[in-house]
This record gives C-alpha cells, structure tokens and sequence, in this order.
C-alpha cells in the first residue's frame, strides 16, 4: 500500500526582548545558570506577573507578517503538567482565544510555489532548561535545572498539517526564519535556542483525507535535524504498518548521534494539560490604532524583496533567493549598488568572495562598509588592479578594514600592463626556464601555466593575466 506523509509544525521562537514575559529578568543567553531568575519566573508564593509591552509589539509584528488575523482581545490560560524544568508546574500560555489566527507563509516547495497555512499564532512564557549528564536525555545519570530560560517571551506557531515530506518541512522553517528575522521580532539563533521546532507526523493511505495516528518528534536542533528525523520517522512508521502494527500516538526525543527517533513517553491531548483561564491576569486587550500602527512599520518582505530585486537589479531567481536570505546581505547589496551600475558583478562578488571571507574571518557583514567593496571593484574594472589582487586586498578589508585606494597607492599594486613593461619580465622567464618552453613547444599545456604564474611571482602579482597568456604565447 502507498502512503501519503501528512507533517504539521509547532515552531517556538524566542522573542528579542531584553527582559522576560511577565517579570524584568534578563533574557541575555549564557549567563551563570539560575544567574538570571526572580520569584515571579520561579513561581515562589506571592510573586505576580506583569505584561511586557514590548513583546505583544514583537508578537504582534510577526503575527502580522505570517498574514495572521490578529485579535483585538486574546486570553491567557494555565497550561498543567509536572515537569522539572517548569517551576510553577503550569505554564502560562493561550488556548481557546490565541493571539493569532490563521495565517500563511508562501513556500517554494516540490511542484512550485505553495501557501502553507497556519492555525494559530500566540504567546507563552518559555520553560526551563535541564542539563542532562551524558550526551542525551536518554540514559541520562541525572539532569540539574537551569531557570535562565524560565519566563522569556516565546511565540508558538502552529502549521496546518500540509507539509509532506522532510525536505519540505525544512524548507518552510527556512524561510519562515527569513521572516522573521526580517520583522526583528527574534535573531532565530538555533544554536541558543531561540527558535526550535517540534513535528507531528503520521502516515495515510493514498487518497484518504483521514488523518493517521501521528508521533511528535522533538530535540531537532537544526534544520539539517529536521529533515533527517523526518525522514526517519516516515520510514520508521511505513515498516510498522506494512508490517500490520499500529502507529502509536508518543512523544519521540531524535537521536543525533544515532540517527534515529526514541520513544519517551505517550504523547498528551489537550485534555491533560486541564487548561484554565489565568486568574493574575486579565485579558490582553489591544487598541486597533495599535495593531494598524505596526502593520504600518513592517519592512518589506523577503518574497517581496526577491521580485523586486529581480525586477529592478536584472538577478536570477538564485542570485535573488541569496541576497534576501537575510535583510542584512540585502541591505549591504543594495547600498552597495547605488554606487556601482554593475549589479550581476557586485552580486558574484557579494555571495562568493565576501561571504567566503566573512566565514574565514569571523566578521560580521554590518563591519563592513559597502562603499569600500565599491571601491575595489571600479579599480578592478578599470584594469588598475587585477583579480588576484583585488582577492587579496578584500581579505584584508574584511579583516582590518583597509581602504583599498589607499592601499593600492601606498603598496604600488596597480596592475602592470602594456608591451614594453611585460615583456622585460617575459624574456627573462623564458631565458631562466628553458626546459618549460620546450614542453609548452612539444604540446603540454601545463607548462604554459607554470611559466604565467613564474612571471606573477616577478611582478608580485601585478602583471595584467590576459595581456600576460597573450605575449608569453606570441614569444614563444
């Protein structure tokens, strides 16, 4: 029999608030564990808690973005259930009147472009953290507690289950990471935590729009994870039902290091988390003057940006696609082309040589300065420098920040071209390798190459390549 794979994601982002939810703890990531609690993220007798406006702005701007119906009024709610790393034992989060409903994100998934609809957007407070002794929960000796976490403004979003495939999955959470690292309402750092994802999947028959028994799969900690565990699972749940079991609702942990989905625990419905209104505070109740304002604040999008730049800039879907990756490049290149015509150019440099420098040096794009880019590139197409030189001045851009005007004058980099200056240093490479010139003679193509790179070691790199090829050829 053929299944159909049937994926809905619950995404948890952390929002980019310097204090928690309900309380004024730091949310700054990496402090002394349990540096950063209070008795109101703790849950200690007596404590309230107290609205943090910025984060309804933060989850408000999102919800917007994900094309969410924001309500004016949404409710808070007890979420119950016994686990260590929730001091209070309940969690405040929304149920029945969440802050957002419905929604979608247009995704460019297999067979084309196609709009994932959501359920629901809304606040919580986000739990703990446990630190387990081991590499994993499992078989873990003991796990100790840290509360850092406790209390910092999260946002669930809930997909409609009309993902089909791992790949898919990945690609969506992708691209909902763009979004809303575009809206600013979090960095959407995987690696501390600030955006996770946990997946219901489950199996059907070909054709059935009933939806199978499904298995939550958790601890994916990057979009790599996602598919991977995905994938696992499908196989997993294929080979129980060719084989004539049944597919168990659980909780799954994924496996890293093994590859492969754990059972934990039997999965929970709503049911059990007996959720009730929050009796400390009152409905969240918000002004449509307040809504409209931060609709009217939204930065342009990045589906929106990638036709625009298209459009405007000439770019392929792919050069495009890269450049919007994160508002940050898409600023830099835009910057960068008020300056320079040369759009197609600037872009090849922008995603190969500076991204590969920025990765080999650990710098961040916002330190450096577009103008400077610019520079190098004119000196380049006006033939003052060459390629290799110009690689070798962004390096040290990127790295110290050097003006390469005042470099290349200060050093005397520009390129050495014409007749009469190359040819000086040509005859001497060929009188001091004759052995070279008669293998270039006799047909092997190499030694045309040792014999170019022979004179670039003599000009320190200067001499113009194309000039070089074409009167070593004609010498010889």
């Amino acid at each position: 029999m053929q299944y159909e794979v049937v994926i809905g994601l619950e995404i948890h982002v952390e929002l980019m608030t310097a204090s928690k939810l309900f309380c004024g703890c730091s949310t700054t990531f990496g402090g002394e564990p349990n540096s950063n609690c209070c008795p109101v993220c703790l849950g200690l007798p007596g404590s309230l808690p107290v609205f943090n406006r910025r984060a309804v702005e933060l989850a408000v701007t999102a919800a917007l973005a994900l094309n969410s119906e924001v309500q004016l009024r949404s409710r808070f709610d007890r979420k119950n259930y016994f686990y260590p790393d929730l001091p209070k034992a309940y969690q405040i989060s929304q149920y029945d009147q969440p802050l957002g409903r419905g929604g979608y994100l247009e995704v460019e998934l297999t067979g084309g472009k196609r709009r994932v609809n959501l359920e629901r957007v809304h606040l919580e407070e986000e739990a703990g953290k446990l630190v387990h002794a081991g590499d994993s929960i499992i078989g873990a000796g003991h796990s100790m507690a840290d509360y850092n976490r406790a209390g910092i403004p999260l946002l669930e979003i809930v997909t409609a289950p009309e993902l089909h495939s791992g790949q898919e999955a990945r690609t969506f959470l992708e691209d909902l990471r763009s979004l809303l690292l575009y809206s600013g309402a979090s960095d959407c750092k995987m690696e501390e935590g600030s955006l996770r994802c946990d997946a219901n999947i489950s199996l059907r028959p070909e054709g059935s729009s009933k939806l199978g028994t499904r298995a939550e799969v958790k601890n994916m900690n990057s979009f790599r994870s996602v598919e991977l565990a995905l994938d696992y699972e499908v196989r997993r749940q294929e080979q129980v039902l060719s084989e004539g079991g049944t597919v168990v609702q659980e909780t799954c942990h994924w496996d890293e290091a093994k590859k492969q989905t754990i059972t934990l625990r039997g999965k929970e419905g709503s049911s059990d988390y007996r959720y009730f209104p929050e009796p400390d505070l009152l409905p969240l109740v918000l002004e449509k003057t307040f809504v409209e304002n931060l609709a009217h604040q939204l930065p342009e999008l990045p589906a929106t940006r990638r036709e625009r730049l298209q459009e405007q800039y000439g770019l392929e879907k792919e050069e495009a696609l890269l450049l919007t990756s994160n508002r940050e490049l898409g600023d830099f290149f835009e910057a960068a082309a008020k300056q320079y015509p040369g759009y197609r150019h600037l872009a090849n440099w922008i995603q190969g040589d500076l991204l590969y420098q920025l990765r080999e040096s650990g710098k961040r794009l916002n330190e450096i300065e577009p103008g400077l880019l610019v520079d190098l590139l004119l000196r380049l197409d006006e033939g003052r420098i060459n390629r290799p030189v110009a690689k070798e001045l962004l390096a040290e851009m990127v790295q110290s920040g050097i003006d390469p005007k005042e470099a290349i004058k200060e050093r005397g980099l520009e390129q050495i071209t014409g007749r009469d200056n190359l040819l000086p240093v040509i005859e001497e490479v060929i009188a001091n390798n004759p052995e070279a010139v008669d293998n270039y003679r006799q047909g092997k193509k190499k030694a045309l190459a040792f014999l170019v790179g022979r004179v670039m070691a003599a000009t320190e790199g200067r001499a113009d390549p194309a000039e070089l090829n074409r009167l070593l050829q004609e010498k010889i």
